[in-house]
């Protein structure tokens, strides 16, 4: 095979998974029809999740400049009545970023690709198409074309799909989506407001849920302001789209001359997953394998999910290290979550988009009412799940599989402190308490490492203030006691978990803790099909 992994489509999705992949020490051919990234805002929301895996890959200060915390969203009805607030999450952040952004997204592509490119396991390719793939011995042949005319094929034993809603990988294949029956027509419209008008604009995002044309305003980094119409019946999208028609929609916040246009967009919100996320070795990701309403701001990170997922197993199986079958539990995890998610987003946008004045002082009056029993705003993050199956623990086995590992600020004995990934790695992590048999673990894990041939970083969690408590080259001191409390609230001593973050199990003794690493052991050995 020419390449370990071929990757069709350098949007964010298909250039953080060339990124992981090369990490992993994979060979990635990264190919994208366009010859430069595309200039314009598209997504517009990211999570701590998503700026994990932005610091895994290393590019968390360079994007430091284009992201800026995601203010709370309210939900106004007519008179500006609040019918719902939505806030992120307070600190200390148990990711060790803050819970949601806002960002500029041709800022992030680029240094994504930037950093994909100083790879030496990644070859990137733009402005070339794929047309055609054709399944081999061990995996596809792909047709090539590059912007001269000049054609070529190449081999990879996978294929990452991350070509976008209309997939052509996807059409060809005749793969079905299923459709959650969310479909509005929108128009997104993006400014740059003049510094001596930002400041009588909302401070906060805000839905506006009036029947009349229900819209959406989001505060962006800097000057940077969002607006999002719902075209209304009989409107055509691309005249509503014109400069003209968009001073008309804005006039009730900003006049022409205090903001500069960037772009207008229409779109259909659709609510859509696809049924199978894998044909042969080829898989799905991102707007190829989902589509999401982007009432939550779920839809990039959705794919940035799928890449996270994904990558780490196709490097077990790819170097010998766990069946194929593993990689079926990327649908398998990834399927219920992004569907969960996709459902509680479609929701939102019901809430947002009614239509017919009856229903929505029914709305109102229900919503109103739940405000007064409980004023208390939902917490944004509250509203995304955890792994639901797949490749964790049984049940019976631990607790808290699937759930997502805190990353609080740590620091060891060599003098290293940071994030818990920057000074442990991303590979699998057994973590004990701080009361563990040190010697014990010490020579459970290096077993482990010989069994099994993946590499295991053990961490001792150790209670103290004083950088003198830290007796070994795997103990770490946290600052913010996020870690501490986590483990304190799950009742655990001893948790395993993934590359990707999540918790493959937890358990609340030593003795347990030896059974959970036999049962991880056997799980990569003989993952079902």
């Amino acid at each position: 095979m020419d390449f370990d992994l071929a990757i069709v489509g350098l949007g964010p999705v298909g250039a953080v998974a060339a990124n992981l992949a090369g990490q992993q020490g994979l060979k990635v051919l990264a190919v994208d029809k366009l010859a430069q990234i595309y200039d314009k805002p598209r997504a517009f929301g990211l999570d701590h999740e998503i700026m994990r895996v932005f610091g895994n890959i290393g590019i968390a200060g360079d994007i430091a400049k284009h992201i800026m915390p995601y203010r709370p969203s309210e939900y106004h009805t007519s008179g500006a009545r609040v019918l719902k607030r939505i806030v992120a999450a307070s600190p200390p952040f148990p990711l060790g970023w803050e819970a949601n952004y806002v960002f500029s997204q041709p800022a992030i592509e680029a240094a994504l690709r930037q950093k994909a490119q100083s790879n030496p396991n990644i070859q990137v390719e733009l402005a070339t198409t794929v047309l055609d793939t054709v399944r081999m011995d061990g995996g596809h042949q792909l047709h090539l074309r590059a912007a001269s005319g000049e054609e070529r094929r190449i081999t990879a034993r996978y294929v990452l799909a991350c070509d976008g809603g209309s997939s052509p990988l996807r059409a060809k294949l005749g793969l079905e989506m299923e459709d959650l029956l969310f479909d509005e027509p929108w128009l997104v419209v993006d400014v740059l407001v003049d510094p001596n008008a930002v400041d009588r604009l909302p401070a906060t995002n805000i839905q506006y849920c009036e029947t009349e044309r229900p819209c959406t305003y989001v505060v962006g980094p800097g000057r940077h302001r969002r607006w999002e119409f719902m075209i209304n019946p009989g409107e055509a999208p691309d005249e509503l789209a014109q400069p003209q028609a968009v001073e008309k929609l804005m006039a009730r916040w900003l006049a022409p001359h205090e903001y500069e246009f960037w772009r207008a967009s229409a779109y259909r919100f659709h609510a859509l997953v696809l049924q199978r996320w894998r044909a042969d070795n080829i898989f799905f990701m991102g707007d190829a394998a989902h589509m999401t309403p982007p009432f939550m701001a779920q839809g990039m990170c959705q794919g940035i999910r799928d890449a996270a997922n994904l990558i780490w197993k196709l490097a077990l199986v790819n170097k010998g290290h766990a069946p194929d079958s593993l990689l079926n539990s990327y649908e398998q995890e990834r399927i219920p979550h992004v569907r969960h998610t996709t459902l509680v987003a479609k929701e939102l946008g019901r809430v947002i988009c009614e239509r017919d004045p009856a229903k929505a002082a029914l709305r109102d009056e229900r919503m109103l009412a739940e405000m007064e029993r409980n004023p208390s705003p939902t917490i944004r993050q509250s509203l995304i799940p955890g792994l639901s199956c797949g490749f964790v623990a049984a049940a019976g086995q631990a607790s808290a599989q699937g759930d997502l590992f805190p990353q609080p600020m740590v620091s060891n004995r060599n003098g290293q402190a940071g994030l818990l990934d920057e000074v442990t790695g991303m590979s699998f992590r057994l973590v004990v308490a701080h009361d563990a048999d040190c010697s014990s673990w010490q020579q459970a894990a290096s077993h482990w490492q010989r069994q099994v041939g993946i590499p295991l970083v053990l961490i001792r969690l150790v209670e103290g203030q004083n950088p003198s408590d830290l007796q070994h080259d795997f103990d770490v001191l946290e600052s913010d006691g996020v870690l501490k409390k986590w483990m304190t609230d799950r009742e655990c001593k001893v948790v395993l978990v993934r590359p990707d973050h999540y918790v493959y199990g937890a358990c609340a003794t030593f003795a347990q803790g030896t059974d959970l690493l036999h049962h991880l052991q056997q799980h990569l050995a003989t993952t079902a099909a």
